[in-house]
């Protein structure tokens, strides 16, 4: 029999029938408890990893990194065949990048998107070609534009009027043209499951569509730069490109959104008499964090964006520009669970108004008809410097007892961490067998992305490492941090 739901938890969170279960979508597809009902990743437990490596941990899967990339690019080349030729995927890398990641996405035929000098150093390290990386970011230093133009990059993607100038400016000093892609705001915003087709424009990211009757000309700030980059001698004007959010899980946005760009594409190449061949349709596609969330699979958005840009582009009469997507949460945040050990617990008692779905003698029923109900903290060896997107977005993320299986009851409970900060909270609401104790596992799934790159060095606290794990091997492809690597920064304290 299922326990009474505590009503604490969010209308979302249904009591689990079985605690010890994992919830597929949300995990590597090898991932699963052992024989002794420990969770193990492609056969090694995660007892083995903690004696290895320690905790906190970041435990990647590689096959599961690496079969997530084909599906992409296998998808959406398949559903753009008769379109255009294929899709060329770039792999968004500020969600998750070191060199070794670098060279899967490379080795599984995907292109790599980077924000930084950084992350661009990081692709030339691990060998990449320049033709096959992009460079993104709303505020590009002379610096990384030099760079990325030494580099020979495939394609900038240019943020701004100011920007566009810059990059045409340092691309004549170098004797180099610059080949270049314009971000576009389509007054599209998606953020999960809501989608409003109206301006968006309030934003740092990208160049106005909407005609700007405050200048004599009252066009686009959009067609401006578009005019600016075929005018400029330095600069190759690839196509356009667009973002319209992140964690989304319909296709219906992207569709919006495809079908106003190729309907400007098109009304800039009859108006400039150019051909614009690229048009990217970014990323953002959404992954579970919880048992509620409802990913797609790659193929069934592939499909929907296939039918939009074939049906627009017969409509409009024109060839279909090369397509391009940014996949990178929905590549790498599966394929990682962090591992955290368990230290102290506590339970708190609130009081809350009385509900249907609380029995009255769960706590007790006070005069005015409210109950106290308990809500117990489970602190873990880690927090918001490894994943900071609960206090950021107010994420939710799902957990489990990992070193052992259990049949105590069900028990609603907040994983927090070990920050002086009070919104130091991993897991808002899950639950836990009542028997979690000091010492045992817990693994938190779908923190491959923006948890490890978001991840800071608040209270002093030394970054994890990350492991890769393949045929029940693994190896580190991110050392974590040592005392002595922060110390080492600290010009005070280094000593000679």
């Amino acid at each position: 029999m299922v326990a009474s739901k505590n009503a604490l938890a969010p209308e979302w969170l249904d009591v689990p029938e079985d605690l010890n279960a994992l919830h597929a979508p949300m995990w590597a597809q090898d991932v699963e408890r052992n024989n002794d009902g420990e969770l193990a990743v492609g056969g090694l437990s995660v007892a083995e990893l903690q004696q290895q490596f320690g905790t906190p941990l970041f435990v990647m899967s590689e096959p599961d990194f690496r079969a997530r990339a084909r599906d992409f690019k296998t998808a959406f080349d398949t559903a753009f065949e008769d379109i255009c030729g294929g899709v060329d995927v770039y792999y968004a890398g500020k969600s998750f990048l070191c060199t070794t990641v670098a060279q899967w996405v490379a080795e599984e035929g995907l292109r790599l998107d980077t924000c930084s000098g950084g992350e661009l150093a990081v692709a030339q390290r691990a060998g990449l070609e320049g033709s096959q990386l992009g460079l993104h970011g709303n505020n590009k230093s002379r610096a990384e534009i030099t760079r990325a133009l030494e580099m020979n990059v495939g394609r900038i993607v240019v943020d701004s009027l100011d920007e566009l100038e810059r990059v045409a400016e340092i691309a004549q000093e170098l004797n180099r043209t610059a080949k270049v892609m314009l971000r576009l705001t389509p007054g599209v915003h998606a953020h999960t499951h809501e989608f409003i087709a109206t301006a968006h424009e309030d934003q740092k990211f990208g160049l106005s569509m909407a005609e700007d009757t405050s200048t004599t000309a009252g066009i686009s700030a959009a067609e401006e730069a578009v005019a600016a980059a075929i005018n400029a001698p330095s600069i190759e004007l690839l196509g356009l490109h667009c973002h319209i959010g992140s964690q989304i899980f319909e296709a219906t946005g992207f569709e919006i959104a495809a079908e106003k760009l190729l309907r400007f594409l098109d009304a800039m190449q009859r108006k400039y008499s150019v051909v614009l061949p690229e048009l990217d349709l970014g990323g953002g596609y959404g992954i579970a964090y919880t048992p509620v969330d409802t990913p797609r699979p790659a193929t069934e958005i592939a499909q929907a964006m296939a039918a939009v840009v074939r049906s627009t582009c017969s409509a409009l009469g024109i060839t279909s520009p090369r397509i391009s997507i940014e996949p990178g949460r929905a590549i790498v945040g599966s394929t990682t669970f962090t591992l955290y050990e368990v230290g102290t617990r506590k339970t708190v008692r609130v009081e809350a108004p009385a509900s249907s779905n609380v029995s009255p003698t769960e706590d007790g029923v006070d005069a005015q008809q409210n109950v106290t109900l308990a809500r117990r903290y489970v602190s873990v060896d880690g927090g918001m410097s490894d994943n900071a997107r609960p206090v950021l977005y107010d994420a939710d993320y799902s957990a489990v007892l990992a070193s052992r299986a259990s049949s105590a009851a069900p028990s609603l409970s907040r994983v927090v961490g070990k920050h002086c900060e009070s919104g130091d909270i991993v897991v808002r609401d899950v639950y836990l067998p009542e028997d979690v104790a000091a010492g045992d596992l817990l693994a938190v799934p779908g923190t491959g992305a923006y948890c490890w790159a978001l991840a800071s060095n608040y209270n002093y606290v030394a970054r994890p490492g990350v492991v890769a794990v393949r045929d029940g091997a693994a190896r580190l492809i991110v050392r974590g941090e040592t005392e002595e690597d922060l110390l080492n920064r600290d010009m005070g304290a280094v000593r000679d």
